[in-house]
C-alpha cells in the first residue's frame, strides 16, 4: 500500500488541452471533416429508426440555435437552466449557449419543486429549457420574485426550431465574436451535486476542466473506443444533468465519436435501444451490469440452460482471472484447455450476451460506485472488458482509470494523465490535477473545507495497492459505528448481497446499535421468475415480505456475505421491503446511489423493528427480522 503523505502520480501527461471553450470542438470538426457522422438521432423505435447528423449539419444547428438565443437576450456570461432527460436537443442547446459565451445550469428532471427554486435562487439563472409540460408547472411552482427567470422554453413544444426562426436576424459573426472571448478558465458548468446528503452544492467546472478531461481520456483510450476499421459510436443514456453523462457527450464531440441519445435507462427500454444502435463502446454504472447479468442468467434459466450459462460463467471468471494474472507478470494466461473450453462457450453464450448490447461492444466503463471484481472479470471473460474508473462531480468526471491492457478488477484503477492521488492519514482519498473544479457556487466555507493546498478532498475512503491502483472502500460519511464502538463500511457488504439475482437493493445500518442489519428490496422482475421456478402462485413483493421460502433465499445470501467480514461486521437481521428504492421516490440520485439518510428516514420504523428483537435460537448470522 502507498505511504500516507505520498501521492500516486499518473505515468505520463496528455498533450494540454486546446485553448477557447468546449463549443470550438463542434466548428472545427465541421471545418476538418464535414461529413463526418458526430450523432445519431432516434426518429422511432425500430431498430432501423437512426437519422445520422453530419459534423456540418450539427454546427449549422448550434449555429443557429445561438443566434436565436442572442435574439431573446441571453449575453456572455449568463446562467441558462437545462431541465431535461438525455436527449439530441439537450446536446444542441448546450452548444449553442456555450457559442455565446453563456454558463449552462444542468438541472434532474425527476428535481422538486423545492431543489428547482433553491438552483433557480443560487445560480442566478437568467432563463430556462424544460422538457415538457410537467417540468414548466414544477418551474412556474418554484420561481417567484426573487428568481429572476426573463425566459422559458419548452422542447417538446418546439422550442429548437423557435429559437432557429427567431435568430434569422443575427450575423454570424457575431456568435463567432462570443466564441472567441471563451477563455478556458471561464465556467462552463455549474454542476449541483446529486445531493446523498444535506443541500446540494453548485460545482464550478471551466472550460478547461471538462476540456482536460475528456482530451485526457481520448488520448489515453481513445484506441479501445472501436475496433480498428470502425466508426466508434457511442449510446449515451447516463443522466446530462451529471457530470458522468455531460463527459460523454462532450468527449464524443471532441473525439469525433458518433453520439447517440437514450432517456429512459430501464434494463426493458435500454437494451432493445443498444441493440439497434449498435454501440462499439459502453458508458455504464454497476447497476446496469448487474441487471444486464442476471437478465441473460433469467433468460438461460427460462429455457432451461441454466447449469450452461453457470459452467460458462465459471470459466469466464477463471479465463479473465488467468489474463490478469498474465498482463502483471504472475502466470502464463489461460492453458490451452482452458481456451478451448473458452472457446466453447464463446459461441454458446459469450456471444448471446454481447448481442444484446448490438454485438459491436468490446470494451466498457464503469463508474459511480466499484464494479464488483467478480462481475468485471465474468464481462471480461464473456468478450467485454469493463474499465473501471472513479470520479466525482468536483473533478468533471474521471480522476482515476484502469489502463488499456492493464486491469485490476476490484479497483478503480489509476490516476489519470496529469492527475494524482493521496491517501490522508484517516484513509480519505485526496486528488490533485487540472481536472478538479474551481469551487463551490456562494459557499466559500465548502470549497475551503475541501480544497487544501491543491489537493481535493473527496469524501471516500480508501487505499492504493502495491502498483498505485485505487481501491475505494466507502463514503467517509457512511462508516457505520456500533454501540461497541465498532466502525463498519457498509459497501462490501452491500455489494456482496446484490450479487444475488432476487436482491436488487441493500442498504446496511447499524449506527449507534448492538449489531449490524440490512434492509433489502427484490428485484420484481426476478422474483416473478423465482415464482414460476418455484410453482408459487404469482404476488407482488409487498404481499411476499414474510414469505418463508423467500426469507430462506435471502438469508442464504446474508450468510454468504457474512463470511467474508468478522463476526462484529456480520449482518444479524434483515427486512425485506415492500418495493424498491427509486429516484421518484427521492430515495435514490439520478445516477443510482442510495440516499442512505432519506432511506433511513423514511424507513425508520421498520430499523427500530430490526433492533426490537430478541435473540433467537442458533448462530448469529442466522438472525432474522
Amino acid at each position: 500500500m502507498q505511504g500516507h503523505g505520498s501521492p500516486f502520480r499518473a505515468e505520463f501527461r496528455a498533450e494540454p488541452p486546446r485553448p477557447g471553450g468546449l463549443a470550438d470542438s463542434a466548428y472545427e470538426t465541421a471545418e476538418r471533416d464535414p461529413s463526418l457522422v458526430q450523432l445519431s438521432r432516434r426518429t422511432g423505435t425500430g431498430p432501423k429508426d437512426w437519422e445520422p447528423v453530419s459534423a456540418e449539419q450539427f454546427r449549422d444547428e448550434v449555429m443557429a440555435v445561438a443566434r436565436g438565443f442572442l435574439a431573446n437576450g441571453i449575453r456572455f456570461g449568463d446562467r441558462v437552466a437545462l431541465m431535461s432527460r438525455t436527449r439530441y436537443e439537450w446536446t444542441v442547446l448546450a452548444y449553442a449557449l456555450w457559442s455565446v459565451g453563456a454558463e449552462i445550469v444542468p438541472v434532474y428532471p425527476t428535481s422538486s419543486i423545492e431543489q428547482v427554486r433553491w438552483i433557480l435562487n443560487d445560480a442566478q439563472v437568467r432563463a430556462i429549457v424544460v422538457e415538457h409540460e410537467n417540468h414548466a408547472m414544477t418551474v412556474a411552482a418554484a420561481s417567484g420574485a426573487e428568481t429572476g427567470l426573463s425566459a422559458i422554453w419548452q422542447m417538446d413544444l418546439g422550442c429548437v426550431s423557435a429559437l432557429i426562426d427567431q435568430g434569422y436576424g443575427v450575423d454570424d459573426d457575431l456568435i463567432h465574436r462570443h466564441r472567441a472571448a471563451v477563455l478556458p478558465d471561464q465556467v462552463a458548468v455549474i454542476c449541483y451535486t446529486s445531493g446523498t446528503t444535506g443541500t446540494p452544492k453548485g460545482c464550478l467546472i471551466t472550460h478547461a476542466n471538462l476540456a482536460a478531461e475528456c482530451d485526457i481520456l481520448l488520448e489515453g483510450w481513445g484506441g479501445i473506443i472501436a475496433e480498428p476499421g470502425v466508426q466508434p459510436s457511442i449510446l449515451n443514456f447516463l443522466p446530462v444533468a451529471h457530470i458522468y453523462g455531460l463527459m460523454v457527450v462532450v468527449a464524443s464531440l471532441r473525439g469525433g465519436v458518433c453520439l447517440g441519445h437514450q432517456p429512459d435507462l430501464t434494463p426493458e427500454v435500454l437494451l432493445p435501444a443498444l441493440a439497434s444502435f449498435r454501440p462499439t463502446f459502453l458508458f455504464a454504472v454497476p447497476y446496469i451490469f448487474e441487471r444486464i447479468f442476471h437478465k441473460a442468467r433469467r433468460a438461460a434459466e427460462d429455457a432451461g440452460h441454466a447449469s450452461l450459462f453457470d459452467r460458462a460463467a465459471a470459466v469466464a471468471v477463471r479465463y479473465a482471472e488467468a489474463v490478469e494474472r498474465h498482463a502483471v507478470g504472475s502466470g502464463h494466461g489461460p492453458s490451452p484447455s482452458l481456451k478451448v473450453v473458452h472457446a466453447v462457450y464463446d459461441r454458446l453464450v459469450y456471444s448471446k450476451l454481447r448481442a444484446v448490447l448490438g454485438g459491436q461492444v468490446r470494451n466498457a466503463v464503469s463508474s459511480g460506485s466499484t464494479l464488483r471484481r467478480e462481475l468485471g472479470l465474468f464481462f471480461a471473460g464473456a468478450g467485454i472488458t469493463v474499465y473501471d474508473g472513479y470520479g466525482l462531480t468536483e473533478t468533471a468526471g474521471g480522476i482515476t482509470a484502469q489502463p488499456p491492457g492493464s486491469v485490476r478488477f476490484g479497483t478503480v484503477g489509476r490516476p489519470i494523465p496529469g492527475c494524482a492521488v493521496h491517501i490522508a492519514d484517516d484513509g480519505e482519498v485526496w486528488v490533485r490535477g487540472e481536472t478538479v473544479f474551481a469551487g463551490y457556487l456562494n459557499n466559500p466555507k465548502a470549497t475551503e473545507a475541501v480544497l487544501r493546498d491543491g489537493w481535493f478532498a473527496t469524501g471516500d475512503m480508501g487505499h492504493l495497492d502495491g502498483q498505485g491502483y485505487l481501491v475505494i472502500t466507502g463514503r467517509k460519511k457512511d462508516v457505520i459505528i456500533t454501540s461497541g464502538g465498532k466502525s463498519v463500511a457498509p459497501l462490501p457488504l452491500e455489494e456482496q448481497l446484490r450479487h444475488h439475482p432476487l436482491i436488487s437493493q441493500c442498504l446496511v445500518v447499524g449506527d449507534d446499535q448492538p449489531y449490524i442489519a440490512a434492509l433489502i428490496t427484490v428485484d420484481p422482475e426476478a422474483l416473478a421468475h423465482w415464482q414460476n421456478l418455484k410453482g408459487k402462485q404469482p404476488a407482488d413483493v409487498s404481499a411476499m415480505t414474510d414469505d418463508e421460502d423467500l426469507r430462506a433465499q435471502i438469508q442464504r445470501a446474508v450468510s454468504r456475505a457474512n463470511t467474508r467480514v468478522s463476526r462484529a461486521e456480520s449482518i444479524r437481521a434483515f427486512r425485506i421491503l415492500p418495493s424498491e428504492f427509486s429516484v421518484a421516490d427521492g430515495l435514490m440520485t439520478p445516477t443510482l446511489k442510495l440516499k442512505r439518510r432519506a432511506i433511513t428516514g423514511a424507513y425508520a420504523a421498520d430499523i427500530d423493528a430490526l433492533y426490537a428483537l430478541k435473540k433467537p435460537h442458533g448462530p448469529p448470522n442466522r438472525w432474522e427480522g
